[in-house]
């Protein structure tokens, strides 16, 4: 029951942001490697379940950490990647040992020795799961990337984290050929809305009639969704 739970996560719209950014140059944005995987577990649980407490809290964290390892179950010719922003640590000075060409599940198979400190991630994918559609479940949306799990540790925020993360999540659906980008918002979290429409994204209508799942998480959340064109500037 609680591996469900874990998977279910991983859908969840982004909750946590910070305003105002200031951007710091110590922070490096890249491919959550095996070595991040307990501290994305901490920042993912941390950002949306902060009430939670002891024992609860371990296992979810143990949750999410499993499910992560499993891989999410990927279909053939699809991807998804999981993004951390670190503090303190650079990849020009960096030792590695591993293979980039390896994955266990969604994440790089390289250690580094200067690891750095976790403080925000992201999760990008191509499996089209959470999109409109019409027909049934097994047509796939092609061309479109889906950005989730967005969270900020609560003392690294208003440092400009989110916004680096979604420009990575954007470079990164481009590189995958993909022509626009979307994502999922609670429609109470104010922060949200007004970081995702800084960054370009606009509410779409689902049409009627849509094939649209929803994502897993509590009844009472209500979502907007928002989609941006890869080939539209970010507003200043």
């Amino acid at each position: 029951m609680i591996l469900f739970l874990g998977v279910g996560l991983l859908c969840r719209a982004s909750q946590a942001f910070e305003l105002f950014p200031t951007v710091s140059p110590e922070i490096v944005v890249r491919e959550a490697r095996l070595e991040d995987c307990w501290e994305v577990a901490e920042t993912h649980c941390s950002s949306f379940f902060p009430e939670y407490s002891f024992p609860l809290d371990f296992l979810l964290r143990i949750d999410r950490l499993v499910a992560m390892l499993s891989g999410f179950s990927v279909p053939h010719g699809c991807q998804r990647i999981c993004l951390v922003a670190v503090i303190g640590s650079s990849d020009d000075d960096a030792f590695f040992i591993g293979s980039e060409d390896c994955k266990i599940g969604g994440l790089n198979g390289r250690f580094s020795l200067n690891k750095g400190y976790v403080a925000g991630i992201l999760t990008v994918d191509i499996v089209a799961d959470f999109l409109p559609r019409k027909g049934p479940l097994r047509q796939r949306r092609t061309g479109i990337a889906y950005i989730s799990n967005v969270a900020v540790r609560e003392k690294f925020r208003r440092k400009g984290i989110a916004k680096r993360l979604i420009v990575k999540a954007e470079a990164q659906a481009r590189s995958w050929g993909c022509r626009a980008i979307a994502l999922h918002c609670d429609l109470n979290n104010c922060g949200a809305t007004k970081l995702y429409v800084g960054q370009g994204y606009k509410s779409i209508k689902v049409p009627e009639g849509a094939n649209w799942p929803q994502p897993k998480t509590s009844p009472d959340i209500q979502f907007n969704f928002m989609m941006k064109l890869l080939n539209t500037p970010t507003m200043a």
